[in-house]
């Protein structure tokens, strides 16, 4: 690693535990309005990121990508970071009980059902609206459950999100290089009735499995497909998004895991689609997905054709 990598990382690292105690001290009036002129100026008014306009035209159509879409949709990925360094200092059940009333009475009965059969539950998520605040409401709802992160640099800023969402009373569990692989643990979990919570659509290994997806070609993660099929609990689809000054969540009915495990992982990937489709300013997808906007290098270490045209800015 070079000098200007681990510059980056240490400033990367001080500016997000800066946010984290700098924000929540702030009256949630005052945060809401600053990480709005963030998010305005990071989309110059709705006019970009490239990338985020090219996911976007897969969900709504290109010609439907305005600046007033762009410019919501930032505004709604830098309201999650707001929620998140606030989450410490807010989270509780009043919080809980705001973010229940979101839910239609069919999604948490579907839960209640899984979950009293005994065997466990997966629930696959999108990276929409606030996923952290889907943690909150379990473990105000059912107690703890686990989940994995990305082994983020530096270390020191993995270890504060470990440390930020198990102090929200989830088990954290790294992505890679920890004791012992994750899958083990997850399957405990759910052999014990327990809950695990993943996050779906973003293939960080590579090894994920090919699926339509707005009707192009990318990779998803199998994990969460494969633990229910392997261990018998149910997978279901969490999806969250913003409404004013609240959240909208709901639980998809059980996906069939008796089929082959691409079908199962496609099944997911047309629930995401369906409830992206519902809310696309609340997807938070900045990064290259689909294959085509993959960097030809890239796409070669994957086994791709090298030949296919992005749309988006590459990686």
């Amino acid at each position: 690693m070079n000098d200007s990598s681990t510059l980056t990382e240490r400033l990367s690292s001080f500016g997000y535990q800066a946010g984290w105690a700098l924000t929540r001290r702030l009256p949630t009036s005052v945060a809401d309005r600053l990480f709005t002129w963030v998010a305005d100026k990071i989309s110059d008014r709705g006019r970009g990121p490239e990338q985020l306009r090219a996911n976007l035209g897969r969900v709504v159509g290109d010609a439907n990508v305005t600046r007033e879409l762009v410019r919501d949709s930032m505004r709604s990925y830098m309201r999650y970071w707001r929620e998140a360094f606030q989450l410490p200092s807010i989270a509780g059940p009043e919080l809980a009980a705001q973010i229940h009333s979101g839910f239609g009475t069919a999604d948490v009965r579907r839960l209640d059902e899984a979950i009293a059969r005994g065997r466990g539950v997966v629930l696959s998520l999108p990276h929409s609206g606030n996923w952290d605040m889907a943690g909150v409401w379990l473990v105000d709802y059912f107690g703890q459950f686990a989940t994995v992160a990305e082994r983020l640099k530096p270390e020191s800023l993995f270890e504060a999100f470990v440390e930020y969402r198990e102090s929200l009373g989830f088990e954290v569990l790294a992505l890679s290089g920890g004791e012992t692989p994750p899958f083990a643990r997850l399957r405990e979990v759910l052999d014990d009735g327990g809950i695990v919570c993943l996050l779906g659509e973003r293939d960080l290994s590579g090894r994920g499995v090919e699926v339509s997806f707005f009707g192009e070609r990318t990779s998803m993660p199998a994990g969460a497909a494969r633990l229910a099929q392997e261990t018998g609990a149910a997978l279901m689809v969490y999806h969250s998004s913003y409404v004013d000054g609240g959240w909208v969540s709901s639980i998809s009915e059980e996906l069939d895991t008796s089929v082959p495990l691409p079908d199962i992982v496609q099944q997911q990937a047309d629930i995401f689609a369906r409830n992206i489709s519902a809310a696309p300013a609340d997807w938070h997808m900045l990064q290259p997905l689909w294959f085509s906007d993959l960097s030809a290098s890239r796409r070669r270490r994957l086994g791709l054709d090298t030949d296919e045209p992005g749309r988006g800015a590459g990686s």
